[in-house]
């Protein structure tokens, strides 16, 4: 595939893609990044991509740079995996977003190109924060060790319902559980389904809090 067939065919996709050379330059930037970061096609092509978007990282670390990890699978052809990444937009708006890539090699020219494609991803990180938050709050009361009153019996969890509910406890999503147990995510909602059953409770987030006040987990 040439490149300027690589640039049509992503022109249209859902997720947000730009593709840049090994020194950061951008060199397509479809529709859909347009929308996302507010920047049209001629604004975001020829800048440098840790100009543009200024990312930082999950860690609070800064991602985008001129010698940045990523631009440097080019050269060694790396897989590069998929993270979380806190972007700038062109209103000065800051919002998360998926990054996942690829490494393009143009035969003709021998030249590597990194395709990323993005997702917003904002929303999704303020529930977790605020799961977290809630996750927190609930340890500290439950490490208190004062109890209202006696606590009613439930039925028995069983060992994976328990891991189950760790993992969330934890603050992985459901569907890194579901990748890690190696189970769909419609079995992952049946175990939820049974554990609310169980505990007599109505969502996640309030299963793992019962099941904290109760030393199941």
């Amino acid at each position: 595939m040439l490149e300027t067939e690589l640039f049509s065919f992503l022109e249209n996709t859902t997720d947000a893609v730009f593709v840049v050379t090994g020194q950061g330059e951008i060199r397509s930037w479809n529709k859909s990044a347009e929308k996302l970061f507010g920047y049209a096609a001629d604004e975001a092509t020829g800048k440098t991509c840790f100009d543009l978007l200024h990312g930082i990282g999950a860690l609070g670390t800064t991602v985008c740079h001129q010698n940045c990890s990523v631009l440097d699978c080019i050269g060694k052809e790396s897989e590069v995996p998929n993270f979380d990444l806190n972007v700038s937009t062109r209103s000065g708006e800051r919002l998360w977003i998926n990054v996942s890539t690829v490494i393009f090699h143009n035969r003709r020219t021998g030249e590597r190109l990194l395709v990323h494609l993005a997702h917003d991803i904002t929303e999704q990180k303020k529930q977790d924060e605020v799961v977290r938050q809630v996750l927190t709050l609930s340890k500290e009361l439950s490490s208190l060790g004062e109890r209202i009153g006696k606590i009613a019996p439930v039925s028995p969890l069983s060992t994976q319902e328990i891991e189950i509910l760790k993992m969330f406890a934890a603050g992985n999503s459901p569907q890194k559980i579901a990748k890690k147990l190696g189970i769909s995510s419609q079995t992952l909602r049946n175990h939820l389904h049974h554990i609310n059953q169980k505990l007599r409770t109505h969502n996640r987030l309030e299963a793992v809090m019962h099941a904290m006040q109760r030393k199941l987990i």
